[in-house]
């Protein structure tokens, strides 16, 4: 009989699950001085991949939480998806946005998840003020209008913590969300698909396509991303009738390989059935309860955002967090959580399933017209696609209601600045991560009169060989300047997860813009 303890601990924010959402919440909040705890069932990673892609919205993430060097070691760049109709024909192209890059770094990138994860809990764990408990479970809480009160349980013991706030990153299965009544919708896409990978040996890389692929053959749908090194997945469609667990059989998956590879060629690393699913939360909030990753939505992998999306979660939601805790703004703040990051994931999710939907289409005749269509939109060539334009901008929320409107919630570039000495700076490292006001200083808007209580670093671009002060930068490949020039705007204030709050094209709009942050912030 395990022993029930009566003594409260009180941490800012609890957090269930260690997977990569609660780690780089974690890491954001504890970076911050929060009193942070962790809890995992799970006493230790799991040694097998199953995320493979992340962005550059995510390596800049990693970057200002001082782990981007820890994990590139792990990383590559995804080469382009090339996608193949129903005789092979090639129809259509899904590649990454060419150079400069925009935000710093490969803009689409694939990984190997354990040694990551790895990386991400050794920053965490030397945080002061976060606490990790493996092997622990949060089984059960309530709140109050002050706190939340949680029953965490052990092999040894159940106890009751305490905290401001409670965030559940806790997987598909989520304990937060069932206790919390947050209910799950339903966006329509369930099909049965089985994932492979391999370590491929180095001698039968040659017999392996040179780009990731998708097969689109009515008669059994495929996908093959070219993971780091020598790690290539498969993930194969599953036929009406094929019993997912006979199917993950090493005998059965070699089959499956057969075109590609036989078992002499490579280890079999991992083999697991999945239902691709389309669901997101009703809501994403209640009272002092969060819930984010795979908690919060679940979509199909075929552009590989599942991972950025639960990131893209925390990055939002510690920001305010923070705010909130040090009692900088109002708990009104956290509301915009759902509103943002539900659109978000509603849009994204809607555009993967078309690509899916696209992808697995079993009936021949309707392939068929499938691939016409497709090299029609290219004019009668494979048209090539961005996965950057696939990724859609924030549309509601805490954004400013003056401005340049194509441009707020959409994410701002991160150029290389120049150094005194010459050498290449990525812009974050010279700015840090708040809320930054930046100028066009070829231009006639200046930050003069920003109320100071909005904390604003405030930096202003200067064209090459222009002398400036401590707030002024120069670029490296006119990443900015382009930016400026293509929106026709002079000043931009950007949030602490990079989005840009707004964007102004006159000394009257930015002043407008500095007057409403501050009246929302605040």
């Amino acid at each position: 009989m395990t022993n029930i303890s009566h003594t409260f601990e009180h941490y800012d924010v609890l957090i269930a699950g260690f997977g990569p959402a609660g780690a780089v919440a974690a890491g954001l909040l504890g970076q911050k001085g929060h009193r942070v705890l962790v809890v995992d069932r799970q006493t230790g990673i799991y040694e097998k991949p199953r995320a493979i892609a992340i962005d550059h919205e995510i390596l800049r993430h990693f970057d200002n939480m001082g782990i981007a060097e820890g994990i590139l070691p792990y990383t590559a760049p995804f080469t382009a998806s090339q996608h193949f109709g129903a005789r092979g024909q090639l129809i259509r192209r899904i590649d990454m946005v060419a150079r400069p890059y925009p935000l710093g770094y490969t803009p689409s990138m694939v990984f190997t998840q354990p040694p990551v994860e790895a990386a991400i809990r050794e920053h965490v764990t030397s945080l002061e003020t976060v606490t990790v408990e493996l092997g622990s479970e949060l089984i059960g809480f309530r709140q109050n209008d002050t706190h939340v009160e949680a029953r965490i349980v052990t092999s040894e013991a159940t106890r009751t913590v305490s905290a401001n706030y409670l965030i559940g990153c806790d997987g598909a299965w989520s304990t937060v969300r069932e206790q919390a009544g947050l209910k799950l919708e339903d966006l329509v896409f369930d099909e049965p698909w089985l994932v492979i990978d391999i370590k491929v040996n180095e001698d039968a890389l040659d017999k392996l396509p040179e780009t990731s692929a998708q097969f689109c053959n009515p008669a059994r749908p495929t996908t093959f991303v070219m993971g780091p090194q020598n790690h290539r997945r498969w993930e194969i469609m599953l036929l009406p009738g094929e019993d997912p667990r006979e199917m993950e059989k090493p005998e059965n998956v070699w089959k499956l390989l057969g075109p590609w590879l036989s078992p002499n060629d490579g280890q079999l690393w991992r083999a697991a059935a999945y239902r691709f699913h389309a669901l997101v939360a009703d809501n994403w909030r209640s009272g002092r309860v969060f819930i984010a990753g795979d908690a919060a939505h679940q979509q199909p992998p075929f552009i590989g955002q599942g991972m950025c999306q639960g990131l893209r979660d925390v990055s939002n939601l510690t920001w305010k967090l923070d705010r909130v805790l040090v009692g900088r703004s109002s708990d009104r703040l956290l509301d915009t959580y759902t509103e943002e990051r539900k659109q978000h994931v509603v849009e994204l999710t809607g555009k993967i399933k078309a690509i899916g939907q696209m992808i697995c289409e079993r009936d021949p005749v309707a392939a068929s017209q499938r691939d016409e269509k497709a090299l029609a939109e290219g004019g009668g060539q494979a048209r090539t696609i961005t996965r950057q334009e696939i990724v859609p901008p924030l549309r509601v929320g805490f954004l400013s209601d003056c401005g340049a409107e194509e441009v707020k919630g959409t994410l701002f570039p991160q150029p290389l600045a120049r150094r005194e000495d010459g050498s290449a700076q990525l812009l974050d490292k010279m700015t840090g991560n708040g809320w930054r006001l930046f100028l066009d200083g070829r231009r006639a808007v200046n930050g003069q009169g920003v109320p100071s209580e909005l904390g604003l670093v405030v930096k202003t671009l200067v064209a090459p060989a222009v002398s400036g002060g401590l707030d002024t930068f120069e670029e490296m490949e006119g990443v900015l300047a382009a930016w400026f020039d293509r929106h026709g705007v002079e000043a931009v204030l950007v949030r602490p997860d990079h989005y840009v709050f707004g964007a102004a094209r006159t000394q009257f709009e930015l002043d407008q813009q500095l007057s409403e942050l501050r009246d929302r912030l605040h």
